[in-house]
């Protein structure tokens, strides 16, 4: 395949008019692409991304112990969290609140694969879109190409793990005692679909942060290809 051998090549060839004209004053890069380089590259980072922080989001406290993905109650259940507390039962809220983050950290097992096989499905032209796109561009990809499989194999997951883990007695303990309480409206909520779209979210989360540092920390383009691919996106973006 004919090497690209400058930034400029690479875009008209790719048809991007809609750069400024002044892209045209951009250096040559030293290491020309092929097309072939360019979605190994991209390939390669989103897989590295993908394994690094699934593996770390999947081990205990991946989710509990992470401010930046922590499940917490939703509005409906703040109020009850808040009585319980009040009632002198901190203890039985805050297991509550970690079981829900045990279940996500159980479910998130089932990711890697889902990512790994829509990684697999992407053409050169999801690869250009993605280096030429904003900081999230790999993630959003992602999330358009995952989010209803990571849904349908997470939910199941998440179902079983609150038995597993003791979440459902837990929570039928937490929703019983608040529903006695009276003059109260009673509540009566789906926490198995709450924390499969709040694992989801924390998982989408977890590879915007990576694949940030990735375009814009040197020191994270560990092999060859993807310091090659990442020189072309920053001469691009000068």
């Amino acid at each position: 395949m004919k090497k690209i051998v400058s930034v400029i090549s690479f875009l008209l060839t790719m048809g991007c008019f809609g750069i400024p004209s002044a892209v045209a004053q951009l250096p040559k890069i030293s290491n020309p692409l092929s097309e072939t380089e360019i979605s190994k590259g991209l390939k390669e980072a989103l897989n590295n991304g993908i394994t690094r922080q699934v593996s770390l989001l999947t081990e205990k406290d991946g989710f509990l112990k992470n401010e930046a993905v922590k499940i917490i109650l939703p509005g409906e259940l703040k109020k009850v969290d808040k009585q319980l507390r009040q009632m002198g039962m901190e203890k039985l809220a805050d297991k509550g609140i970690e079981l829900l983050n045990r279940a996500a950290e159980d479910a998130v097992k089932e990711a890697t694969p889902i990512f790994i096989d829509a990684v697999k499905e992407m053409t050169f032209t999801d690869a250009k879109n993605i280096l030429l796109g904003n900081e999230s561009a790999a993630t959003t990809y992602l999330q358009t190409n995952t989010s209803t499989t990571l849904y349908s194999k997470f939910n199941p997951v998440i179902k079983q793990s609150f038995t597993k883990v003791g979440a459902d007695k837990v929570w039928k303990e937490i929703i019983t005692q608040y529903n006695r309480i009276p003059f109260i409206k009673k509540v009566t909520p789906d926490l198995t679909d709450y924390t499969t779209k709040k694992a989801m979210e924390g998982v989408f989360k977890m590879i915007a942060i990576e694949e940030k540092e990735l375009r814009t920390k040197i020191s994270t383009r560990n092999t060859a290809v993807l310091k090659k691919v990442f020189e072309l996106q920053d001469k691009i973006k000068l």
